[in-house]
């Protein structure tokens, strides 16, 4: 029977764990642990690190994982890197269920800055009313650049307040939509949105809410992830996982 480890936090990977849970299949999912309250899921669920390449090698062969699936988010370039190198040492199928990167289009006013540094340093200038759509492990780092005004949206209530001098928080769980977004966005007086490329639907209300209110876009480009396999629907794994099985991996 396949033992089927994925490697979650996003949306894809919950689909995908009542997908496999609907198959009968057997499959844990692991968490990195930074959401307190995680949608309960139809599968088991693991929190915290595997303690790099070598743990979650380990990890792999001490509970017999035959498929490891990376459905983490796009952002997650170290967990990334270390799945693909865990599955090569332990000899175990791999694949990466990603969502496509949200590419510009007609009426997008969209500056590209290659990481969170680079985002920081775009923000040098008078102030802004900024809708900081990062989630809360890189508001703090924004301090750097106190001037502005910052509205923040987090999935939970942080123990520590952010040390932004000039913010508001919101506590939500997406999706969200266009039509709340726009409301969200002239509510506070937003004239510029800071983001990630993160892709997919779930968040990309944001987006549309900023180019049909004709509002300026901060995007910070996905890091370099590593060559591997990759799907961007959860049903294309019910077939990779066919796949492997008839190729004897």
């Amino acid at each position: 029977m396949r033992n089927i480890l994925i490697l979650g936090g996003t949306t894809e990977a919950s689909a995908l764990a009542r997908l496999l849970a609907e198959q009968g299949e057997r499959a844990v999912l692991s968490y990195a642990g930074r959401v307190d309250s995680p949608r309960a899921q139809p599968v088991p669920v693991r929190v915290g690190g595997f303690g790099g390449v070598a743990g979650l090698a380990a990890y792999l062969r001490q509970h017999g994982v035959t498929h490891l699936i990376d459905a983490t988010h796009p952002f997650a370039a170290t967990m990334s890197h270390n799945a693909v190198a865990a599955a090569r040492l332990a000899g175990v199928a791999h694949v990466a269920l990603t969502r496509p990167a949200w590419r510009a289009g007609a009426g997008d006013r969209w500056t590209h800055v290659p990481d969170i540094a680079g985002a920081i340093a775009a923000l040098d200038g008078p102030a802004r009313r900024i809708l900081l759509a990062l989630g809360r492990m890189h508001a703090d780092a924004f301090a750097a650049r106190p001037q502005h005004f910052y509205l923040l949206r987090f999935v939970d209530a942080p123990v520590v307040p952010p040390v932004l001098p000039r913010h508001q928080l919101v506590i939500d769980r997406g999706p969200f939509h266009v039509e709340g977004d726009a409301r969200l966005m002239r509510a506070h007086g937003i004239d510029l949105l800071v983001c990630k490329n993160a892709g997919g639907t779930g968040a990309q209300a944001k987006l549309v809410a900023a180019r049909q209110s004709g509002l300026p876009v901060l995007m910070i480009d996905r890091p370099a992830l590593p060559d591997r396999p990759e799907v961007h629907d959860p049903h294309e794994i019910l077939r990779w996982l066919d796949h492997a099985a008839n190729r004897g991996v």
